[in-house]
């Protein structure tokens, strides 16, 4: 036998072999025989998993689903139809007043008869406007500082510049705030970024021209991005998510705190304890933390909430793959107490009644003692080998000791109305750094990486709150950037 474990293809001859060497034989091959097994078994359902698991049902994103047919949405139907609906105002382009240019098609000869009508007054107009670009081209403006002789001491006295005109020839800050705007918010890599520039306003842009610009506009950001940073820890609801980001080729991590009003990005080597740390924000936090329950977040002293929606996939990949019905009953239940506290806001109220939290708490208590009697834990072998670590347990027993372990937090949207059911708010944050990558490949540096953080943070921040984007980054150049409001929300 080798070091790995008997064969399964053990011939009859060394069966009987092994028969001949007495009974301690025998029973070690069956025993190595039925761990092997075991382990085959376990691998299968590992893999099995793994090919069950699509969006709906995990955490796996969409694009890995693949072309087949995709069934059943987590969306429950609205009952409308497809496209504007009845009473919606729409938006159509509107007739102007004031226009900026008015051309006039004249007629200089009868269409009937063909007399000529060159000196014929009018009699009407028929209108019709185009809205459309003027010409685009890179304007050039010559900065001139008048400089006058005193008559009375023959001193030189200078006018002053603009304080962001700074030397002889440069780039202004409309065109450079363009340039951020369109790497950092409309996610272009710097070759489009280029191309774009070129193609629209004639402008040969190099790249060390926009990562200086980058590097400009980070700078003048950090003040800013402190005060998010700072108003982000006071918060009474915080969202907190991370994933993998890909840095000079070596994976990093990108973490987001946030609000409905507030974002934050920090990228870092690691994806624990160590990077939270650093990032901040939660070790002195004592709002309500909403998280994916990732175990770092729980070293944290604040209030915890998980998020509903991570629950609503794993409970539905348990209904299936594994047939249990205390998954399908959670699943019902946690989307009908949302439902109750989604109709209590809409009514005005506050909270829940005591009855209801009560007949909530004792139907999620009930579900988990089903789960657990579907799902007992695996029998203690007398004198058996003890091995490191956590025992490895099935899918259903892990998700239903997460339920117990962490039932508050589970609830947390049933006791607090400004708690939310999932942490969307997070994951909407990230996704579009997932789109980054897509869009544009690794960073090449980690500086780089913090750079476009920052200023998508704000970016980010701006949006939330209704501010220009495009404006707030020109302004950000003349040294004056916008600044969000940092009110409690």
């Amino acid at each position: 036998m080798s070091k790995q474990g008997p064969k399964f293809n053990i011939s009859e001859a060394e069966i009987r072999a092994v028969y001949r060497q007495g009974e301690d034989a025998v029973v070690a091959l069956v025993t190595a025989l039925l761990d092997r097994l075991t382990a085959v078994e376990a691998r299968l359902e590992k893999l099995e998993n793994q090919q069950k698991k699509t969006s709906r049902n995990s955490s796996k994103p969409p694009s890995g689903d693949g072309f087949g047919k995709r069934t059943k949405s987590l969306r429950k139907k609205s009952g409308r139809r497809s496209g504007g609906q009845p009473g919606h105002s729409g938006s159509t382009l509107e007739w102007r007043e004031q226009v900026d240019q008015v051309v006039r098609h004249e007629v200089t000869a009868c269409q009937a008869c063909g007399e000529s009508l060159s000196t014929v007054s009018a009699v009407d107009y028929e209108h019709r406007q185009v809205h459309d670009l003027p010409p685009q081209r890179l304007q050039v403006i010559e900065h001139q500082s008048v400089v006058k002789c005193c008559p009375r001491c023959a001193e030189l006295s200078r006018g002053q510049f603009p304080a962001n005109v700074t030397v002889p020839v440069q780039y202004g800050s409309r065109l450079r705030g363009l340039m951020m705007y369109l790497m950092n918010a409309q996610l272009l890599p710097s070759d489009r970024t280029r191309e774009v520039l070129s193609e629209v306003f004639g402008c040969n842009i190099s790249e060390g021209t926009l990562y200086n610009a980058r590097l400009q506009c980070y700078e003048r950001l950090a003040p800013v991005e402190e005060q998010i940073k700072q108003r982000l820890g006071r918060a009474s609801v915080l969202h907190g998510d991370e994933t993998g980001l890909r840095v000079n080729y070596k994976l990093w991590w990108l973490h987001v705190a946030s609000t409905s009003a507030l974002t934050y990005y920090f990228v870092h080597q690691k994806r624990g304890r160590e990077a939270i740390d650093e990032m901040a924000v939660l070790p002195n936090f004592k709002g309500i933390s909403v998280h994916d329950g990732w175990a770092s977040y729980f070293t944290y002293s604040c209030t915890h909430a998980l998020c509903n929606a991570h629950h609503l996939r794993e409970l539905r990949f348990i209904a299936e793959r594994y047939k249990q019905s205390w998954a399908t009953a959670m699943m019902r239940l946690l989307t009908t107490i949302k439902a109750r506290v989604d109709s209590a806001k809409a009514e005005g109220h506050t909270a829940l009644s005591k009855q209801q939290l009560t007949g909530f708490k004792v139907l999620y208590q009930g579900l988990l003692t089903h789960g657990f009697k579907a799902n007992p834990p695996p029998p203690v072998v007398a004198n058996a080998l003890k091995k490191r670590g956590r025992k490895k347990q099935s899918p259903p027993k892990n998700l239903l000791d997460r339920l117990k372990r962490h039932d508050a937090a589970v609830l947390a949207f049933m006791r607090d109305f400004h708690v939310p059911f999932d942490n969307n708010q997070a994951e909407r944050d990230v996704r579009m750094m997932k789109l980054k990558q897509k869009i544009s490949g690794c960073f090449r540096s980690a500086d780089g990486a913090r750079q476009f953080c920052r200023i998508r943070g704000y970016i980010s921040t701006l949006r939330k709150q209704g501010l220009p984007v495009l404006d707030a980054l020109t302004s950000t150049f003349i040294g004056s950037p916008v600044l969000p409001s940092f009110q409690p929300e």
